[in-house]
């Protein structure tokens, strides 16, 4: 028997990519039966879009005892809310990205997971991405030595979105900004690699829209170990190729076409963009792994993971307590741009932003 999942919101267009998989992949055994907005006429096109229901309210979808889950894709700032609800009525959640816009909210996520002892995963879907899944492989075995240096470049162009400023991921009640919505991701990425760092130093900036806040940023986050990592968000990027850089002891790791901004274009180096270099080799070695043909290509790729994390085939894509840390670092390079400081990772103040 399919488990049965309601949508609790629409904000996040990502849903509209990994639950049509679901609903054209029978097979997966996730039915998708009701759909929800605060936003009426977002609800209505979302469901109607889909072929589901259009659920009247929150409470319609979390009486049924039919749906075993649900998936939170409603704007950040009702994430905490409906996390508690949605526990508190036993129903499983796949949240999608950030977790919240505070640690104090993060912490009502967790304690709401905790209590009802529910199944919880945010979804971020560079961890899902099997070149991603690749690197990391390659960083965890060795392959290439200690790392020194990681550097993951991730860019959007909302310069050229026209009124962009105006939907809801650049209201500060909403989502704060757009660093802290899309930075997430490969902030994530970098604690899904190598866990939290001892420290980080960023510099947030607003060049295209002054509406449009943050829309470029550069974080320097230092491990014990003293390797140095470079997340570098420009969210007024119009194209672009490389995506991850890793050096090591013993070698490199180069990524291509990992982000949307890079997948807009053909291919200049072939459909195959991940390599790496091991000393002692003539050449690099290329990867088989081919490159997504586009960014809706790498968000359908969520649907499997997250059917298996429901069916308890797989442990959480993210858990609960690995976003808070996501957060945590985010929030750290808000706390630096602000006083103009290195900021350790448990620095009290990243709870006052």
């Amino acid at each position: 028997m399919a488990i049965k999942v309601g949508i609790l919101g629409f904000a996040h267009g990502h849903i509209m990519a990994f639950s049509n998989v679901w609903i054209n992949n029978p097979d997966m055994g996730i039915e998708v039966k009701y759909g929800w907005d605060h936003d009426s006429t977002r609800a209505e096109n979302s469901t109607k879009a889909l072929n589901i229901k259009k659920a009247e309210s929150v409470e319609e979808i979390l009486n049924d005892s039919e749906i075993g889950a649900v998936v939170i894709t409603a704007e950040t700032k009702y994430h905490p809310d409906l996390a508690e609800v949605a526990a508190a009525a036993g129903k499983d959640i796949i949240m999608y990205k950030p977790i919240a816009l505070t640690m104090k909210d993060a912490d009502r996520i967790v304690a709401a997971v905790e209590k009802n002892k529910v199944k919880f995963t945010l979804g971020y879907q560079m961890r899902t991405d099997p070149q991603n899944i690749k690197i990391k492989e390659l960083i965890l075995d060795k392959t290439i030595g200690d790392i020194y240096v990681y550097r993951r470049r991730h860019g959007l162009a909302i310069h050229n979105w026209a009124g962009f400023e105006n939907v809801w991921h650049s209201n500060p009640e909403l989502n704060r900004d757009i660093f802290a919505d899309d930075a997430s991701h490969p902030v994530d990425m970098l604690n899904w690699i190598f866990g939290v760092p001892e420290s980080v130093m960023a510099e947030l900036t607003t060049m295209n829209n002054p509406k449009v806040v943050n829309d470029n940023g550069v974080a320097l986050f230092k491990y014990p170990n003293g390797m140095i990592a470079e997340i570098s968000c420009y969210f007024t990027c119009s194209a672009s190729e490389l995506t991850t850089e890793v050096y090591g002891a013993k070698g490199a790791i180069n990524q291509y076409y990992g982000d949307g901004v890079s997948t807009r274009l053909p291919k200049a180096l072939g459909p195959f963009g991940l390599k790496w270099f091991e000393e002692g080799n003539a050449d690099w070695t290329i990867s088989d792994i081919p490159s997504p043909g586009g960014h809706g290509e790498r968000l359908a790729w969520q649907a499997q993971p997250f059917a298996d994390f429901l069916y308890g085939k797989r442990p959480p894509i993210c858990s609960v307590y690995e976003a808070r840390d996501s957060l945590r670092m985010v929030l750290a390079c808000y706390v630096s741009t602000q006083y103009g400081e290195r900021v350790k990772l448990d620095d009290p103040r990243i709870y006052d932003v």
